[in-house]
């Protein structure tokens, strides 16, 4: 086994790490108390590629694989949580859904402005009662002559207010349950459709989270994606990848606290000496960056059994679940190393544990990748 990045791999971190540092990192903070949505910076994201990591060059992408995409997810959330999760959800969900199971002319028309980063995209799955029970879903699609018509609503949308283009999951055979759930191409300002408040959350409160309302929302007939029915499968594909993003958004959240820590560390004095030189603060650092180097080579497993077309359901569910845990821990000893100026909004770590919880709770909660994982092992 190879465990040596390729020359690209490097240009990507070292590119998107500059990028980080310089135009994302100044902002951050700012940008997480007024919750506004970034749309400088995430231009500037979209000039980079990197909302059209994973896609071929041909749709407008930078198609540099699972890996290239974790790296650059990682360096985006090593400084910012927020910036993090809309490179992750971009590409993952209504992006690759499209890329999976559009066809050529819905690839064109929508795929493409997605991965150029002119248009933001948004996928609507989760609902007030069901997010994790895909087969609750309530939302409906009822085909009237050459029109669906969508009712229904959608929660916890991550660019809900902001996207220009939505891929929405809704029931069109109730009595299947998850396998009578279809997908729908549905663009911004189409009658009938409206996004909901945004929502004051505790972390990432840059990243733009709010609900979508459907009433009477009629949609080409042509606008269905994929197979009537069917998108429950092509759903769990997306979510295969989507973890992946989303275990390198918790590697890249944990590691800016291993940094963190480790600069205030080396900083701070007490008892006449550096903290950094207490066994008690050497220990707290070496076990997360033990933990912070399993997630890594956890999370760029699964992309590169991703990048050679092999079954990653199991180990995308463990990437996700073990990085956004190691996520959480990292945090927390990151804010008891800096003590009471921890829990401040002076220093990066309290924003990075109000960010990092998101990782143990979007794209499937911790325990239900352990279901995940359980069922993949024959359980």
């Amino acid at each position: 086994m190879k465990f040596q990045l390729t020359k690209e791999q490097e240009m990507i971190r070292k590119m998107v790490r500059e990028f980080a540092e310089n135009e994302i990192k100044p902002i951050a903070a700012e940008y997480d108390e007024t919750q506004e949505f970034p749309w400088d910076t995430v231009k500037r994201m979209g000039e980079l590629n990197l909302l059209g990591l994973i896609f071929p060059k041909e749709y407008g992408g930078a198609d540099v694989g699972y890996i290239g995409y974790a790296i650059a997810v990682e360096e985006v959330s090593r400084v910012c949580g927020a910036h993090g999760i809309t490179v992750a959800a971009h590409n993952s969900l209504c992006s690759n859904h499209i890329y999976i199971a559009g066809s050529e002319e819905q690839k064109q028309k929508y795929l493409v402005p997605l991965a150029k980063g002119e248009k933001i995209g948004a996928w609507g799955l989760t609902e007030a009662n069901a997010g994790s029970d895909a087969g609750a879903t309530q939302t409906t699609a009822v085909l009237d002559k050459d029109e669906w018509v969508i009712n229904g609503s959608k929660t916890f949308i991550t660019h809900g207010s902001v996207g220009d283009i939505a891929v929405v999951l809704a029931s069109t055979d109730k009595t299947k349950k998850q396998r009578g759930i279809t997908a729908f191409i549905i663009e911004k300002g189409t009658p009938g459709f409206s996004p909901g408040t945004k929502e004051n959350k505790l972390g990432l409160r840059a990243s733009d989270t709010a609900e979508m309302f459907f009433e009477d929302c009629r949609i080409p007939k042509e606008n269905q994606l994929g197979q009537l029915n069917k998108a429950f499968y092509d759903t769990m594909q997306v979510l295969d990848g989507g973890r992946i993003s989303i275990g390198a958004m918790a590697l890249g959240l944990a590691q800016g606290a291993l940094d963190e820590s480790i600069k205030y560390a080396k900083e701070r004095e007490q008892f006449g000496k550096k903290i950094a030189k207490f066994q008690a603060i050497q220990w707290m650092i070496a076990d997360m960056a033990s933990e912070v180097e399993a997630a890594r080579m956890l999370v760029y497993y699964a992309g590169w059994l991703k990048d050679h077309d092999m079954k990653v359901t199991k180990l995308s569910a463990m990437a996700k679940m073990y990085a956004s845990e190691v996520g959480m821990r990292a945090a927390t000893k990151a804010i008891q190393i800096h003590g009471g100026y921890g829990y401040t909004k002076d220093y990066p770590v309290e924003r990075i544990f109000r960010d990092v919880k998101l990782t143990e709770i979007g794209e499937g909660t911790s325990e239900i990748q352990r279901m995940v994982i359980a069922r993949q092992m024959g359980l």
